[in-house]
């Protein structure tokens, strides 16, 4: 059917989660797939960032990712079948300075998905990333006010254009779907190829 739930919760809170999948299982049955996309940023150097501006990251960037896989996969066990997608970034491959504990939460994200994936592969439910690039969202929406930064960032990307949320959503889409049946383990990039430019920044006589 087309039934629909909204269940608000804090991803950081077990008993939260716990009660929104019981929710969820209790209106809609078992939990096939689930999106791990909360996410917050707490900018700043290592040098002065505080304690508890670190762990406020990795409670909802890292840890709220593994509480949902923990409650939601329970339910993917019983019927031996699911997909987890988990949001990261291409800043988990690449260090964003001055971003605090941004891009280590989202390193961290791309193992816990590996590890999910070889743990629970046995039992049918796959697990796997998505790492956008350069993306308009509410959380960036004010860089790309600013003005010349979308002139900036567009000529850095190969594909000459800011990514929409849309297209996370279409590769979040694959992943979820039995189009990706053997796809497991996996970290997607959706970036329009910015992350691969590095050596275009080498410069070279004669070329």
């Amino acid at each position: 059917g087309d039934g629909h739930l909204v269940a608000n919760c804090d991803t950081t809170s077990e008993e939260g989660v716990a009660a929104a999948a019981e929710a969820v299982a209790r209106t809609l049955g078992a939990c096939d797939i689930l999106v791990n996309t909360a996410a917050v940023l707490r900018p700043g150097g290592l040098d002065t960032l505080p304690l508890a501006e670190w762990n406020a990251v990795l409670a909802v960037n890292l840890t709220g990712y593994f509480i949902c896989a923990q409650a939601f996969g329970r339910q993917m066990r019983k019927t031996g079948r699911g997909s987890l997608i988990h949001v990261a970034s291409i800043a988990a491959s690449n260090a964003q300075g001055q971003s605090g504990a941004y891009s280590v939460s989202k390193a961290a994200v791309v193992m816990l998905s590996q590890q999910l994936a070889a743990e629970w592969g046995p039992h049918g439910i796959r697990s796997n990333v998505v790492s956008p690039g350069l993306v308009v969202t509410p959380m960036s929406q004010a860089f790309y006010d600013t003005p010349g930064v979308t002139e900036r960032r567009t000529a850095v990307v190969p594909l000459r254009r800011i990514g929409a949320p849309q297209d996370m959503a279409d590769a979040t889409l694959f992943l979820a779907s039995d189009r990706s049946s053997y796809v497991n383990g996996e970290e997607i990039i959706v970036d329009g190829g910015f992350a691969r430019t590095l050596m275009s920044h080498v410069p070279r006589p004669g070329f």
